[in-house]
């Protein structure tokens, strides 16, 4: 049956916006399914090499499958080519009919700004632009921009975000960190606020955004639209609903009990399995660790936390992962 988009429009969405953040090697399908299923509005899949799409490389173009469950979905790209761009985002909605399409502009890592994709499009403002153009023209959804608040200076945005408007983008999301600084110290919201002035666009704030507190303070901050949830949803699918229900009387949240936890850790598994194979045990191992973080010990005192984590990167199959997960003591031991 002939796929007929019903048209994404960033203006139009309930204010405020949260969504999903591409993560490289976490936001894919499995886990996308997850986050959807505990409340996501939106969700950002993980970036592909245009390069790659173009070239029809099968492993790249089985990345940007997704399960119409997903839906409304994001998918990234990036390179540095205007032309190779926007060939990989035609095949990408001829091909799978995403709901956008995201030009990664912030990817901060070696590999990826060495070869003048990522964050290095923020020091190149006619490449950048030039990249926009040529993707707007060659689909039919809308196209975003993710980027940061620049290479070294966090002033460098200013006239970015400006070039990014000029030059057809639909909505702006921004890191609140400098390509310099990477991951490292904390997500400067009032900063991104400046770039989000100097634009009309819909914007989106992102870094930090771990708890209701963090996502109240950076919206306040930054004047944006929304929020991109990053490392704050892993091993935390249900950060999506309470951030909802903190600003949507109509929604309510009750915290995860451990239970939960391994229940929906087992389904992120068995997504996993049925996506990968039974090796894609071992590449959800990154996972893991983050449904049952430390600070559970406060809660569930009874339980070994550090010890279940350990055995957890360990695993290997679905059957080692049930078996570790099986005896949990989910009520403390009588006296």
């Amino acid at each position: 049956m002939l796929y007929v988009p019903t048209m994404l429009d960033w203006k139009q969405l309930p204010r405020p916006i949260v969504a999903l953040a591409p993560m490289a090697d976490m936001t894919d399908l499995p886990f996308c399914l997850i986050c959807k299923e505990h409340g996501a509005p939106l969700v950002f899949r993980e970036m592909v090499s245009s390069e790659a799409v173009v070239r029809g490389n099968a492993k790249t173009l089985d990345m940007a499958k997704f399960d119409e469950a997903e839906r409304p979905i994001i998918q990234q790209i990036f390179g540095s080519n205007p032309f190779v761009m926007a060939e990989a985002a035609n095949i990408i909605e001829e091909r799978y009919h995403p709901d956008g399409i995201d030009i990664n502009m912030g990817c901060p890592v070696y590999n990826i700004v060495s070869n003048f994709n990522g964050a290095s499009l923020i020091r190149d403002h006619d490449r950048a632009a030039a990249i926009v153009r040529a993707v707007k023209k060659a689909v039919s959804i809308p196209v975003s921009v993710k980027t940061r608040l620049g290479w070294s200076r966090d002033t460098d945005c200013l006239e970015f975000v400006k070039v990014i408007e000029d030059a057809g983008a639909n909505l702006i999301s921004m890191h609140g960190r400098t390509k310099e600084q990477g991951y490292s110290g904390k997500a400067d919201w009032k900063s991104v606020g400046k770039a989000r002035a100097r634009t009309s666009l819909p914007f989106l704030v992102n870094g930090d955004i771990v708890n209701v507190e963090t996502a109240r303070s950076a919206l306040a901050e930054s004047g944006a639209d929304g929020m991109l949830i990053g490392r704050g949803a892993l091993g935390n699918p249900w950060f999506f609903c309470e951030i909802r229900a903190a600003f949507d009387g109509t929604i309510s949240f009750t915290k995860p009990t451990i239970e939960e936890r391994v229940k929906v850790a087992l389904r992120h598994a068995k997504l996993h399995a049925e996506r990968y194979g039974e090796r894609g045990l071992v590449k959800l191992r990154k996972h893991l660790p983050y449904y049952f973080k430390k600070d559970l010990k406060s809660d569930y005192p009874w339980i070994d936390i550090m010890e279940l984590r350990a055995k957890l990167v360990r695993i290997s199959t679905l059957e080692e992962l049930e078996a570790v997960l099986r005896d949990l003591p989910y009520s403390a031991p009588r006296e």
